[in-house]
């Protein structure tokens, strides 16, 4: 950690910036992903009668969509984290790179 640049990099206030946010996004997404599979959980744990019960006349039960919904959710907020670490993050960590190598 005695390398100039690494000090540079570290001491630039759109690094602290990148920080902050990047930290502050996961920290958010991570708690909305464990309040879905744990609430997901809980009603396996502790109402199995609401998820067994059947859609139309198939043997389909409400469990089914409810469960296929975490994952498909998964999906979306993976999809919201790429696209703002490739939009905002990258973008923030070329202009720091940058001035850093002035």
């Amino acid at each position: 950690m005695s390398d100039p640049m690494v000090q540079k990099i570290q001491s630039h206030p759109k690094y602290l910036e990148l920080r902050t946010k990047r930290n502050r996004l996961g920290i958010f997404l991570t708690a909305l992903m464990l309040i879905v599979y744990y609430g997901y959980i809980a009603l396996i744990a502790f109402d199995k009668k609401f998820l067994a019960q059947p859609i139309g006349t198939g043997v389909t039960t409400l469990g089914i969509p409810i469960g296929m919904g975490v994952i498909i959710f998964t999906i979306v907020i993976t999809a919201i984290y790429v696209r703002r670490a490739n939009g905002e993050f990258d973008t923030l960590t070329k202009e720091i790179l940058k001035d850093a190598a002035q």
